[in-house]
């Protein structure tokens, strides 16, 4: 997916970086197991792994790519406190990263945010301005009064090398692994694996998923850079970044072998079957690729190792209610 001279002029992150990156964090996030789930392989005729993200701080994978950018900021800098825009995952990364370092954080979230990701901010020490207008707007007038230092999101090479550690962890514990699959918001994951996988692993594709109503990156991949979605919705709320960035659509265009989407329906359907069968409590978006999955969009051949990285866990308990009823099956355990 390469785009001629798209990056030439641009430096991307490297696997040094994301060995810097593993360094700094080094006791300070978890490394995440990888789980199989022998029952959905089967199903779909694949070999399934799931590198659990659900179990690392703050709830999710963010917590890598916020820590290692604040840890990266000069002393000077990070003691005036940092700022960051969040639907919720990124925004209590951010809240944890400051908290761990002991500085001011603040997180512009929109007032349609899940309840809990908003909790979860404040419960780390966050201030958090609440919107029902523009998101981005809102973010850049609360930078400038509050002259606290901007994490961004998914749009730094310190994220985006942070995130790069889910991409070492899966090549040391699935040095086999066939197809890697990523979901895709703003595209600070799906960059991360995707470089590290292509220094250690260069047989291991990557495939991102998104959702079909906030297809931003495969927008911005069809424009050749980056475009913003305003209008961005989706049941996987984690996944509907307003917007992609430079940094990200770079390392996209340079590491991922493709973006495909999905629909809402089939993220829930997919979230339903994953949660019966493996009794993981996955957020929605930690179910995009699964479902990409199910509706057989990737077509790969049987027997295929598949590693999915299950994102976050921070889902809305009343999510549940809205869930289909999985089929009946004997096997509902991550074996």
């Amino acid at each position: 997916m390469t785009a001629a001279g798209s990056t030439a002029a641009r430096q991307l992150v490297t696997l040094d970086d994301v060995r810097a990156a593993a360094d700094r964090l080094a006791g300070r996030v978890h490394r995440t197991p990888v789980l199989r789930s022998s029952s959905l392989g089967e199903l779909w005729g694949v070999r399934l792994d799931l590198k659990a993200e659900l179990f690392q701080r703050t709830g999710s994978f963010k917590a890598r790519g916020a820590l290692n950018a604040v840890l990266s900021l000069p002393a000077a800098e990070r003691a005036r406190g940092v700022i960051t825009l969040s639907a919720g995952n990124a925004g209590a990364a951010v809240a944890f990263a400051a908290a761990s370092v002991g500085v001011p954080g603040t997180v512009v979230m929109p007032a349609t945010a899940v309840p809990a990701k908003v909790a979860a901010c404040r419960a780390y020490g966050a201030d958090v301005v609440l919107t029902d207008g523009d998101l981005l707007d809102t973010y850049l007038a609360a930078v400038a009064e509050t002259g606290r230092v901007p994490v961004h999101p998914f749009d730094d090479p310190a994220v985006v090398a942070g995130t790069g550690t889910v991409g070492l962890e899966i090549a040391e514990d699935v040095p086999d692994a066939d197809v890697v699959l990523v979901p895709v918001g703003g595209g600070g994951l799906v960059s991360g694996v995707a470089l590290a996988l292509a220094a250690l692993s260069p047989g291991t594709r990557v495939i991102g998923v998104e959702p079909e109503t906030a297809d931003a990156m495969s927008r911005s991949l069809a424009a050749g850079a980056p475009v913003r979605l305003p209008g961005a919705r989706s049941v996987a709320d984690g996944l509907a970044a307003p917007m992609t960035g430079q940094v990200t659509v770079d390392h996209v265009q340079a590491h991922v072998e493709r973006v495909v989407r999905v629909a809402d329906e089939d993220i829930l359907r997919a979230l339903a079957l994953a949660v019966s069968r493996t009794k993981l409590l996955l957020e929605p978006s930690a179910a995009a690729p699964l479902a990409a999955l199910t509706t057989g969009v990737l077509d790969l051949p049987p027997g295929t190792r598949v590693v999915s990285v299950a994102s976050g866990g921070n889902v809305d308990l009343a999510l549940f209610g809205r869930l289909p009823t999985p089929e009946p099956t004997h096997e509902r355990e991550v074996r």
